[in-house]
């Protein structure tokens, strides 16, 4: 599965983003985004199941961000509001081709090259 994110950029703080990410069309049954801040490990930001169910948020992030779908285009969304200096980071989209209850991040095995969302105070 190839996959290609969009939508990076600089914003101020409590502004918004939308980030984009097409697959290839291959059969995935799960999709996520990710990112990695400078000096931390990579971390969940938001996933769901190909089918739109299963949604599950990073902590830091529930009520600000929200995971959706399009199948006609095989692409995944990831909407940004209120967006806070520690929302900087690279932003990666992944896929699964399998999805479970619990799934792990290592359960992804497909990865997008990453777009960088800086946010400004």
């Amino acid at each position: 599965v190839q996959l290609q994110a969009s939508g990076g950029g600089l914003v101020q703080a409590g502004g918004s983003l939308r980030l984009s990410c097409a697959d290839s069309g291959r059969i995935v049954s799960g999709v996520g985004w990710f990112r990695r801040a400078p000096g931390k490990e990579r971390e969940l930001v938001a996933m769901m199941s190909w089918r739109g169910g299963g949604k599950t948020y990073g902590d830091s992030v529930k009520g600000r961000f929200t995971i959706s779908r399009d199948n006609r285009n095989n692409t995944v969304y990831l909407q940004m509001n209120s967006l806070k200096p520690e929302d900087t980071a690279v932003y990666y989209c992944a896929a699964s081709t399998r999805w479970y209850s619990g799934i792990k991040e290592s359960d992804f095995g497909s990865w997008g090259q990453g777009t960088q969302v800086t946010v400004s105070s």
